[in-house]
């Protein structure tokens, strides 16, 4: 049961990776749109005050904007073709008829009895979604019937029948078994999602209510996350729904920590954020922390491995200082030290009440671009930005004091502190291709970055892998017996930080080149790019 729970929370955790994903895209480019529309820094840059640079800027930042007020259905989509097993394509495609006809009939439903608030809907609960009138649910809708729409598409796709009702076999019939279902389950929610609305804001307001306590335990609670793939489900709620607060900007309620972020930005009459950008304030152990930690273990590695070590830490610091990209600094230490993991924890959950004790509203989540991006053109006075990098070098310091001492005081085998040293190095390809052909002749990949051939094996063989995924940083497998996975192989000659086996599924992370190993596997499979 433990383990069929786990694959379930593992599959949906990959499936949120295709909405999540795309939607700090969109604001950063909502946040270069305002720059072209910021009055102070067309104070400072005169050039920018102009009908060209100015109607630009209006136009990207306000095109992309309706992502953000139309989460639903984006997380909709995004989730049936995440968990469908087959036919993703036509998945998302009946996904997106199923919300159509979930919110009409919620509206013709609420019309009916007479529910339908006219006037203005703020803090009526209700909202207008695509242009319908319904109970305002937010990103919550989209979760709930992606989840349901993928599992009538698993179960019903490849239903045929025979003679003149074969045109409604197949994803078709999906369909026809998806409008009662809505039209039902509209009706249901009527009844129910005030009383769900009731509890969600009162979870809500019982986190935010606790205070820094309830900040230091958010922000743990994300990085101990990190090695179950789930820290993402984590944030995601606090980010993008009213967990993560509610606040009026311009006229227009608005729910979730970085939707009040965009808006604040965007909307020159707000002259403080939020204090719900808090729970977006991971910047600190990602831009600072961390490259604190990589260099206590350079400085605590053993002399003569110092070199080969080198290369490998400032490549993970720079990924993680520029990118947000933690994770081949953080599986670097994890399994070895598991220690460092739960100080590296502690110590970014006290960042967060770090910066909300100093109110300072700015966020890095992804890296220095994205802090440059968001917080340097809109002024001290909003984000107090200046405050953001001070706490960042308190934290380069704090990380290194703290990794050093427990790397020293309890002797934890971090790179280059092995007894018998570390093999800092990708094997050549003149290596790889020596050592397949003393195994009998392997297939090398096509691809000449990556050793596809290599990772198949060390995977079990093509028989013994189900299925192939990946996320940002990992290459994510279902194998038939995990248990014959060679991990040695996969990092000492595949480029690979960590290895994590879940059940089933087996978590492979390669970090940013993780695409270009997907489609060097795909190919070394024999997987089309197709559904």
């Amino acid at each position: 049961m433990k383990d069929r729970v786990m694959d379930t929370l593992q599959k949906f955790s990959k499936a949120m990776f295709i909405p999540v994903l795309i939607l700090p895209i969109a604001g950063i480019l909502i946040a270069v749109g305002n720059l072209f529309t910021n009055t102070r820094l067309q104070a400072v840059l005169p050039f920018l005050d102009n009908p060209v640079t100015i109607g630009f800027g209006t136009l990207l930042s306000g095109s992309l904007t309706a992502i953000l007020t139309n989460l639903g259905i984006i997380f909709c989509v995004g989730l049936a073709v995440g968990l469908a097993d087959k036919k993703k394509s036509e998945a998302g495609f009946i996904s997106l008829l199923a919300f159509l006809v979930f919110i009409n009939a919620m509206n013709k439903f609420m019309g009916l009895r007479g529910m339908l608030v006219e006037g203005s809907l703020s803090g009526t609960g209700q909202a207008m979604v695509l242009g319908v009138q319904v109970l305002d649910m937010g990103v919550f809708l989209g979760i709930l019937l992606g989840i349901l729409v993928a599992l009538v598409h698993n179960r019903f796709c490849e239903t045929e029948f025979n003679n003149a009702f074969q045109i409604y076999g197949g994803t078709r019939f999906v369909f026809i078994v998806l409008i009662p279902l809505m039209v039902i389950l509209a009706v249901c929610m009527t009844y129910i999602w005030p009383f769900a609305q009731a509890g969600i804001n009162a979870l809500g307001a019982f986190i935010q209510g606790a205070g820094n306590f309830g900040i230091f335990v958010y922000g743990t609670l994300e990085r101990l996350l990190i090695p179950t793939g789930l820290h993402h489900l984590v944030y995601t709620p606090f980010l993008y729904t009213s967990l993560g607060g509610t606040a009026t900007v311009g006229g227009q309620l608005l729910e979730g920590a970085r939707n009040i972020y965009y808006a604040e930005i965007a909307d020159e009459t707000v002259k403080v954020l939020s204090s719900s950008v808090i729970w977006d304030a991971r910047g600190i152990s990602k831009m600072f922390g961390l490259i604190g930690a990589c260099l206590a273990m350079y400085h605590t590695a053993r002399p003569e491995n110092r070199n080969k070590i080198k290369a490998v830490l400032v490549t993970a610091a720079v990924t993680s200082f520029i990118a947000g990209v933690t994770e081949p600094i953080e599986f670097s230490f994890l399994f070895v030290a598991p220690i460092l993991f739960v100080a590296h924890a502690v110590l970014a959950g006290s960042s967060f009440v770090v910066l909300n004790l100093l109110g300072c509203r700015a966020i890095g989540p992804n890296g220095f671009i994205d802090f440059l991006l968001y917080n340097v053109p809109l002024g001290f006075e909003k984000t107090r930005w200046p405050l953001y990098i001070l706490t960042g070098a308190i934290y380069f310091a704090l990380y290194y004091v703290v990794f050093r001492f427990l790397i020293v005081k309890m002797d934890l085998k971090t790179l280059g502190r092995e007894s018998e040293g570390m093999e800092m190095k990708l094997h050549t390809k003149a290596e790889y291709k020596a050592k397949t052909a003393a195994e009998g002749g392997a297939k090398a990949s096509s691809n000449e970055d990556v050793d596809a051939a290599v990772i198949v094996a060390a995977l079990g063989g093509k028989d013994n892998i189900l299925k192939v995924t990946n996320c940002y940083t990992r290459l994510r497998t279902e194998l038939k017996d995990p248990d014959v996975v060679d991990e040695d192989v996969l990092k000492k000659q595949t480029g690979a930080s960590a290895v994590v086996k879940k059940g089933k599924n087996v978590q492979v992370v390669y970090g940013l080149k993780v695409t270009a190993v997907r489609k060097a596997v795909d190919a070394e499979l024999g997987i089309k790019e197709t559904d």
